[in-house]
Formats: structure tokens, C-alpha cells, sequence
């Protein structure tokens, strides 16, 4: 089992990290009392699941302080456990923590009435001692901004950028309109239309005959081996980013014949080269 337990000063970007945890497949659960911690674990131990082989843990401020003093002793017990437990700590300057409150207008687990925020800025400091002694990874984000920070966190998982990322292969008819949520749209209404021809016309791009018609015509080879090229190339940089999920719409004009076919090709190249490929087709419902 492999446990990160996020901590760092409020403003640093905590539930950035967390945020990009789960989108890695983490078990997330964030502000988690520490006594629970090792329960938790010991449910997850008993109950062996997929989703409990990777888990990530909020500690920060909000616990009780006589909690966060107990942290060393928490770690040590869960690595006693055989638990690969991770401590990841976000820090930054006093002057850019207060800078972003200023521009989020949010209220500091530690201000109130009698403690300004400079002063909960310092007592929190303080207070996260125990936690950030033991930091295996002590991360400061005062030149950083939330992509930043994402990309900074996401290139410090051995399987991020390499496993992770979702393709979907989206094909769909512009006399329907664009797909919602599409990273890449690519049109491919120039190549030779099989609706024009009798017996293609019932079917789909994911038929033989249909395949076999389109591939008749060079220009079908040519824009095929083109956008593959250009998603060879630039897919990789997602993997490096913080993305998770990527969709690749292809359209012709009914959604039936060319981007069908498009589409099947292009889910069949990048099979294996990342997390998961889906093949979908809007208009057939598939």
C-alpha cells in the first residue's frame, strides 16, 4: 500500500495537490483526524481493494494541535505497518501566503477576532513543525502558479505521464454541432463521401466495404497519417502536464462513414501508448 500524506501551510496549495492525486487514482480524504489514520489503513488492509492500494491524506491546521504533535509517532507506527507512507510538504514566504489571501479573501484557519492573519501565518508555521520536520518531500511554492504547482507535484510520481492519461476518439456529424468538451477537433469533410455511393450509404465507418472505399482513395492515407503525427507529438506533452483526460474529436458531415472510420484508425495506433484509448461514436450511439 502506498499512503502520501499532504501537508504544508494554508495558501500553499494543498487541495491543488490532493486535487491531482485523485486524479492519479488516489483514495483521497482530506482534514482527516490523525487518530484515524491507522484504522483507516487497517480497514483497507482487511478489505483489499483496487481503490485501496494508493492513498492520499490532507493534514494540516485544522487538526488538533495535540494531534499534530503526535504526527512522528503516527508515521512511525504506519511504517511499522509495512505502509509505504510518503510525507509531502508545501511551504512558502510569509509575504506571498499573504498576498494570495489577500486576493482570495478567504479566512485563515488560524485568524479570528484577536489573531490577525500575519500572526496565524507564524502559529501555524509553528504548529506544522513536527510535520514538516519529517517531510520527505518539502516543496516551496512562492514562485509558483496552480499549473505550476500541478506540474511540479505530477512530475514527482513515477507513473504520472506515462500510464495515466485518457484518450478518448470522439467521432461525430457537424450537421449536429460540435461536440461538448473537445480538446482537438480535426474535419475531415474533405475526404470522398461513401453516402454518395448506394450500397455504402446503410453503412458505418466501422464496415469493411466502407473501410475498404476510403482507403481507395489516397487523400484518406494522407490526412490519417497526418493527424496521427500531430497527436504522436503533442500527446506526450499532456502525459508531462497535469492532465488526466484528453478528447480527440473527429467530424464529418452525418458522423456515419468518415470520422467513423477516422476514429476506429486512430484508437487502433494509440492503443498501448497510454492509459486507456476509447473509441466513440456520437451519432451511432456507440
Amino acid at each position: 500500500m502506498r499512503l502520501v500524506i499532504v501537508s504544508g501551510l494554508s495558501g500553499t496549495g494543498k487541495t491543488v495537490a490532493l486535487k491531482l492525486y485523485e486524479d492519479l487514482g488516489y483514495y483521497c480524504i482530506d482534514n482527516i483526524p490523525l487518530d484515524l489514520v491507522q484504522p483507516l489503513i487497517a480497514h483497507a488492509v482487511s478489505h483489499p481493494e483496487p481503490r485501496y492500494s494508493e492513498f492520499a491524506i490532507g493534514v494540516d491546521a485544522r487538526a488538533n494541535p495535540l494531534e499534530i504533535k503526535s504526527f512522528p509517532e503516527v508515521l512511525k507506527a504506519l511504517r511499522a505497518q509495512g505502509v509505504h507512507a510518503h510525507v509531502l510538504f508545501l511551504t512558502a514566504d510569509d509575504q506571498v501566503i499573504l498576498r494570495r489571501y489577500n486576493e482570495t479573501r478567504r479566512k485563515h484557519p488560524l485568524s479570528g477576532p484577536e489573531v490577525s492573519l500575519e500572526e496565524a501565518i507564524r502559529l501555524e508555521r509553528k504548529l506544522l513543525e513536527p510535520v514538516a520536520a519529517l517531510a520527505d518531500d518539502l516543496l516551496d511554492t512562492s514562485a509558483m502558479n496552480l499549473h505550476d504547482l500541478r506540474n511540479a507535484i505530477h512530475v514527482r510520481q513515477p507513473e504520472a505521464g506515462s500510464v495515466r492519461l485518457v484518450v478518448l476518439f470522439l467521432s461525430f456529424g457537424y450537421k449536429n454541432g460540435l461536440p461538448d468538451g473537445a480538446d482537438f477537433v480535426f474535419d475531415v469533410r474533405n475526404l470522398p463521401n461513401p453516402h454518395w455511393v448506394p450500397e455504402l450509404r446503410p453503412l458505418t465507418g466501422r464496415d469493411e466495404a466502407v473501410a475498404k472505399y476510403l482507403e481507395s482513395h489516397a487523400e484518406t492515407g494522407a490526412l490519417l497519417d497526418d493527424i496521427r503525427n500531430f497527436l504522436a507529438h503533442w500527446l506526450p506533452a499532456f502525459q508531462q502536464q497535469d492532465r488526466s483526460y484528453v478528447t480527440v474529436a473527429i467530424g464529418c458531415t452525418g458522423g456515419q462513414h468518415r470520422s467513423v472510420y477516422l476514429v476506429e484508425q486512430l484508437a487502433a495506433s494509440f492503443q498501448g501508448r497510454f492509459g486507456q484509448v476509447v473509441a466513440k461514436h456520437r451519432e451511432l450511439g456507440l
